[in-house]
């Protein structure tokens, strides 16, 4: 169900896209310009509605592939009536190639993605130099990339890709209240796992977002 501009979702906050290759309107989404963050892989949403409850002063998209994690999250946003929020229920990387639109985003959070931890199943981790490339081309200027793990290896992995790719330089972590801290984490820290953290500024503020190709 999508919402008119203007309106506050009343029933839901899913955003469902007119077109699945379309940039995003974000007018169509929210009635405020406010600046926009991220919450890649939401989760059942503690995070996503923590902080959007506590930044009022932006707008979120949170984003996840399961529509029972989807549906979660919505009820917990209903509940909260936050209005500055909405969801998307898509994958990640093909919501950063095709529909968040160009210099857009303050900051993305990718809290506790998928690890993949054999090595023959690397390729499908979400960090790669592509999701990099439209990360460059969908923050605005001076836009910060939060991320955390509990995996060691991936840590490792996502820091060496960034240090190879001069358009990111590295910022203080972001460091989550405990209302923020996902259902992951406190399963995590429950078992006594270190996690780990990361950020990531565009690092020249003054350069514009890349561009995307044409579509073929």
């Amino acid at each position: 169900m999508s919402h008119p501009s203007g309106t506050a979702p009343s029933s839901t906050c899913v955003f469902t896209p007119p077109s699945l290759t379309a940039t995003l309107d974000l007018s169509e989404m929210f009635d405020s310009a406010r600046p926009l963050e991220v919450d890649v892989g939401c989760g059942k949403g503690r995070f996503l509605a923590a902080r959007a409850a506590s930044q009022r002063d932006a707008n979120f998209i949170g984003m996840d592939h399961q529509l029972s994690r989807i549906r979660r999250t919505d009820r917990k946003l209903v509940r909260a009536g936050l209005n500055n929020a909405r969801l998307l229920r898509v994958e990640a990387s093909y919501a950063l190639h095709w529909l968040i639109p160009g210099g857009s985003v303050r900051a993305y959070y990718i809290l506790f993605p998928d690890p993949w931890p054999k090595r023959r199943h690397h390729r499908r981790r979400l960090f790669s130099p592509d999701f990099l490339d439209d990360m460059d081309r969908t923050l605005a200027p001076d836009g910060v990339m939060h991320a955390a793990t509990d995996d060691a290896d991936y840590f490792e992995a996502i820091g060496k890709l960034f240090a190879a790719d001069a358009r990111y330089a590295g910022t203080e972590p972001f460091l989550p209240t405990d209302e923020e801290r996902t259902d992951f984490e406190l399963l995590f820290t429950g078992k006594g796992k270190k996690v780990y953290r990361c950020s990531f500024r565009r690092a020249d503020g003054s350069r514009p977002p890349s561009t995307r190709p044409a579509n073929p």
